[in-house]
């Protein structure tokens, strides 16, 4: 053990935003087709239109399979989460009965 240094460290904040970044980045990705459609006009180039149509459906293919993975990581982060926290809550309950000191001296 160390010096009054924990020997187990979790970055909680950071486990907290991972899950909800994964969330963001799925969504983002669900949306390729209308981020597509929305430069439409602006590219004007109908070969271009089509190849990024092509992309799009193609995508579409293997997404389903990522946007599983995805949920699952953002799932198993936020479980680690909430169970570090319980633990760590126990742990201060545990340590915090321990040093409640009881006055067992008869009180005349």
């Amino acid at each position: 053990m160390g010096k009054g240094k924990s020997d187990l460290a979790l970055p909680l904040t950071e486990m907290e935003d991972y899950g909800r970044r994964l969330r963001s980045l799925k969504t983002r990705m669900n949306h390729t087709k209308k981020l597509f459609e929305s430069y439409r006009d602006d590219i004007g180039d109908g070969s271009v239109n089509d190849a990024l149509s092509d992309f799009e459906s193609n995508w579409e293919d293997g997404r389903e399979d990522i946007t599983q993975q995805i949920d699952a990581l953002a799932d198993m982060s936020d479980a680690v989460v909430r169970e570090f926290k319980k633990l760590e809550d126990e742990l201060t309950k545990q340590v915090n009965e321990k040093m409640k000191v009881e006055d067992k001296r008869d009180k005349k």
